[in-house]
């Protein structure tokens, strides 16, 4: 058609210019039941309005602070989307925030996503957020709405980015890190795999070992090697809320992208650093194989992935013992790392292995 060429008589659509409407209407309707049973005291109107409503005083709170956080995947979204294995990094989004906001002591509340592509595939898109609905279910959050943006021209045909969107709420004075002290015992929490920080570097070290996704694992038996790489990372909330009623949590690190190494000094206060003996738990097999075809150092695997410790609570030492049982029966493997002792950063001694 020529420049000078008019519209076709019943002029042009936005379905023409590639944004359907309708899929995004469908997609609306199929993950609404989903969202529905993330629902919690509090939830007073969710999808399909303007905005969404929650109310803190149903939500059983008195004097609250709020707080907030935002993350998204990583590349680990780039072996999802390549594998088709999407269902798993919704999971992912949702504790990237949720995880990062128990931190601060503070109870998840509610979750909002988005979800951008350049055309629509309602299954796809359906996939990822019934993955961040059960991620929600899971951390006692309500998925209380969200946005999907169909994007033509902004994404290469089947791709699309994630990004989410989580408030919390604790009682004012409730705020961590809060009294740390030279002496606090360091508990590790395991994780359950890389979680979702390091796949850049993940992403090479497959190249460079000569692997694809879909080759068998190195690591399990009768599993390819993209199932271990895209095992959805840990929620923690509910065991660490566990824990911080119990009393005598100073503070609280998620070990994300920077590992322990950059992680446990943003929950020290100046003049405090951390001791950490590294043969107090074994480097599990996935970062072993990792370190051992891509000769990374020691102290990169520290500061790059999450080595086995995905989360890391800072107890006084009189009430370690009862915090450790505690997350222990909420179904956490708990390791005693080091201390917290005077000095700065992280100190280790030992070695991975």
């Amino acid at each position: 058609m020529s420049a000078s060429t008019p519209p076709k008589k019943n002029g042009l659509t936005y379905a023409d210019a590639g944004v359907d409407i309708d899929a995004g209407n469908a997609l609306v309707e199929r993950i609404k039941p989903a969202a529905t049973r993330t629902n919690r005291a509090g939830v007073m109107a969710g999808l399909g309005g303007f905005g969404a409503l929650f109310d803190l005083k149903a939500a059983g709170y008195d004097d609250p602070i709020l707080v907030a956080a935002t993350d998204g995947v990583g590349t680990k979204l780039r072996i999802a989307i390549d594998t088709g294995r999407v269902d798993g990094v919704g999971i992912d989004l949702v504790a990237m925030c949720v995880n990062d906001l128990v931190c601060q002591g503070a109870e998840p509340l509610l979750f909002l996503d988005y979800f951008a592509t350049g055309a629509l595939s309602t299954d796809i898109a359906a996939q990822v957020i019934e993955g961040i609905a059960e991620g929600c279910a899971q951390s006692g959050t309500a998925l209380i709405g969200g946005e999907t943006a169909e994007m033509p021209g902004m994404y290469p045909p089947g791709d699309f980015d994630l990004a989410g969107f989580a408030v919390g709420a604790m009682e004012r004075g409730a705020h961590l890190p809060h009294d740390v002290g030279a002496g606090d015992v360091l508990l590790g929490l395991a994780s359950n795999g890389i979680h979702s920080n390091g796949y850049s570097l993940v992403r090479r070290v497959t190249e460079h070992a000569g692997l694809t996704w879909e080759s068998a694992s190195p690591i399990t038996d009768g599993a390819t090697l993209c199932e271990d790489l895209l095992r959805p990372t840990r929620l923690y909330v509910t065991s660490v809320l566990a824990a911080i009623k119990v009393g005598g949590v100073h503070g609280i690190a998620h070990i994300t992208g920077g590992g322990l190494t950059e992680n446990l000094p943003r929950v020290l206060p100046d003049g405090l650093g951390a001791e950490i003996d590294l043969g107090a738990w074994a480097l599990p097999p996935l970062f072993a194989w990792l370190q051992s075809v891509g000769g990374i150092a020691e102290a990169e695997m520290l500061k790059t992935f999450n080595c086995g410790v995905g989360m890391v609570v800072v107890a006084s030492a009189e009430q370690a013992s009862d915090i450790k049982l505690v997350l222990e029966d909420a179904g956490e493997e708990v390791v005693e790392l080091g201390y917290v002792v005077q000095g700065s950063g992280v100190e280790y001694s030992g070695s991975l292995a």
